[in-house]
């Protein structure tokens, strides 16, 4: 890639009406969590920015969303929100009970480990594979402790049902070491079982099941995409499409985690099919702390690999990837095209990346605060920033500019990784 990522557009008319299109990670919530943390957080960065940004929730049917008034640099701007909900498909995914989730660690363990992702997607970054194995370690860590709790109260158990045995005079040996047997394993299973409930009672706290399902949900595939999600993905091209039939001036999409590869691959076939006219909206689309490779890598991931592909070389829209090297969830500043080996001989455009900087962007002592807790920093993108840099959410997608016109003479971070690293490339069906 260029130092300098070529605009989609040199043109400068402002943008007055904006349609955003987010597509959340791997998220089993409704998604009003989202449009009250945009009331919460534009507020905060509003005030600290010195703009205005205010939210009322949108009324009838059709998809969930939201509308924006934006007043910024002496402009009004209305932007209109879509979520591209998948959150039923995730619920679905959860639907295991907790022998099957074991199952299901061992299978995804497995499938990185014998593919040999894992070990490459360590070279890339050490980060998100400890977040990856952080809920193997713990599934374990939780049935070790259950084990060992049910052998001792076993064991306690037993060792008092046998000593009142004892005391019946016509009480055989064998008798007694039967009933001493049975009050062991009896205790032990269900100490198992309910320490085992106890800690996915809690798990919303530690976010384990959460997680294992997480990473669990594209390599139960290899990488390829669900019948359920593809079908999705046509309805959320079909929404997008009828937004550039319209008369706003910006189509903004934005992927965050796991709804970054589902935007590249939505967006592929927009363009594919040929709906994205040079006299309609501008398209933009903006992926925030993306796990691609977590995806991509895997052997059958073909379908993601081509959509990468074709969308890096694509002149009719601008894709800027965001992340931080302090959100040890993400793919810090991996250009998602080029670790994965599909980058285009000569053409490649897209994405221009950059860094949000966390540790420049937050004060001291908001980074301090903040550091520690790993899943609220994979969320910080959606978030104020307290020293914001030149990536700001809200005027991104409240703002008069567009996204092409917003980064057209920035310069992708110099620290971004762009050596290709997977072991599978092929593109073929």
């Amino acid at each position: 890639m260029e130092d300098e990522a070529a605009p989609q557009s040199s043109a400068t008319q402002q943008v007055r009406r904006r349609r955003v299109f987010y597509i959340p990670g791997y998220d089993p919530i409704h998604p009003r969590r989202y449009r009250e943390l945009y009331r919460k957080e534009g507020a905060a960065q509003a005030a600290v920015s010195g703009y205005e940004v205010s939210l009322i929730g949108r009324q009838g049917p059709g998809s969930y969303g939201w509308q924006v008034t934006g007043r910024m640099d002496g402009t009004e701007t209305e932007a209109e929100f879509d979520v591209l909900v998948w959150s039923d498909i995730v619920r679905d995914s959860m639907q295991l009970n907790i022998v099957q989730t074991y199952l299901l660690m061992m299978r995804t363990a497995w499938t990185y480990i014998a593919s040999g992702t894992l070990w490459r997607l360590m070279q890339l970054r050490k980060g998100p594979v400890i977040a990856a194995l952080y809920p193997v370690g713990m599934l374990i860590l939780q049935l070790v402790l259950a084990l060992l709790l049910g052998h001792v109260l076993g064991g306690v158990i037993s060792f008092a049902v046998g000593r009142l045995a004892l005391s019946g005079e016509s009480t055989g040996f064998a008798v007694r070491q039967m009933v001493a047997a049975l009050s062991y394993w009896a205790v032990f299973l269900t100490t198992l079982v309910v320490v085992l409930r106890w800690f996915r009672k809690v798990d919303n706290k530690l976010y384990v099941y959460y997680l294992m399902h997480d990473y669990a949900y594209s390599a139960r595939s290899k990488g390829a995409n669900s019948a359920a999600l593809e079908a999705r993905m046509a309805l959320f091209v079909d929404q997008i499409a009828e937004a550039l039939r319209s008369d706003v001036d910006e189509v903004l999409v934005v992927g965050h985690s796991s709804g970054a590869h589902i935007g590249v691959s939505v967006l592929a076939d927009l363009l594919r099919e040929g709906q994205v006219a040079p006299s309609g909206p501008t398209l933009g689309f903006l992926t925030l702390g993306q796990v691609v490779p977590m995806v991509s890598f895997l052997p059958d991931a073909h379908r993601l690999r081509r959509d990468l592909h074709y969308l890096s070389g694509q002149a009719g829209i601008t894709w800027v990837d965001i992340t931080a090297p302090g959100d040890g969830c993400a793919f810090a500043l991996c250009d998602p095209v080029s670790v994965t080996g599909v980058a285009p001989v000569t053409g490649k455009r897209w994405p221009l990346v950059v860094s949000a900087a966390f540790k420049k962007t937050l004060s001291p002592e908001r980074w301090k605060t903040l550091r520690w807790r790993f899943f609220r920093l994979h969320f910080q993108y959606l978030c104020a920033f307290d020293q914001p840099g030149d990536y700001d959410y809200f005027r991104i997608t409240a703002g008069p500019m567009t996204l092409g016109q917003r980064y057209q003479n920035r310069r992708p971070s110099n620290s971004r990784i762009e050596v290709p690293m997977s072991k599978y490339t092929s593109t073929a069906p």
